[in-house]
């Protein structure tokens, strides 16, 4: 039996995502509470403004079941650009900001520049091959704990990045028309 899978639709760019998932014949289920969590297998965590996925997801008592989940086991989790923030155990600079602390890495905000500053840029994944990145006040992993594993780089950092059934991206994947990504993270949740 398929599992199901989730993106968290509290803030951000969670639409881009379901569509990403339908592209790929997915029904994603939005998750706003903690009772849409049950019988999710996998969950999306979109970009947008971290500080308030953060607030927002504590608030509704998300954060915690989030947690427990991903520390039995039991939930996979993608995070790309703030959602990838929210899902590091250390955020350079924001060491009161609410984050879920599952991903060993340090992980730096707005390390490409600003919103003026976003790019576009061409990546080589491993295992993939080219993949060209959207980055919009893209964080970077400045620091990685032993099992965290890099699969794409950008100017000398880590931007891609993998930990047991944990994904992070620096940039938007959702935003282009490559499902690679996102099938890679349906196969590595097992769904």
């Amino acid at each position: 039996m398929r599992g199901v899978v989730g993106v968290l639709a509290l803030q951000g760019d969670f639409r881009e995502h379901k569509e990403a998932l339908r592209r790929l014949g997915i029904e994603a289920r939005e998750v706003r509470k903690k009772e849409h969590l049950e019988g999710v297998k996998a969950l999306i965590v979109p970009g947008g403004e971290s500080t308030t996925i953060g607030k927002l997801a504590r608030e509704y008592g998300l954060e915690e079941e989030v947690r427990r989940r991903v520390e039995e086991g039991s939930l996979a989790l993608f995070g790309t650009c703030a959602g990838a923030i929210w899902l590091s155990r250390e955020i350079l600079g924001y060491p009161e900001q609410p984050r879920l602390g599952v991903l060993d890495v340090v992980v730096e905000r707005n390390a490409f520049g600003r919103q003026v500053e976003s790019f576009e840029e061409n990546l080589e994944v491993r295992g993939m091959g080219p993949f060209h990145g959207v980055f919009i006040r893209a964080p970077a992993f400045r620091h990685l704990g032993e099992g965290v594993e890099v699969l794409a780089e950008l100017k000398g950092l880590p931007v891609l990045v993998r930990q047991g059934k944990i994904l992070a991206s620096a940039f938007h994947p959702e935003l282009t028309q490559d499902p690679r990504l996102h099938q890679y993270f349906l196969e590595l949740a097992g769904v």
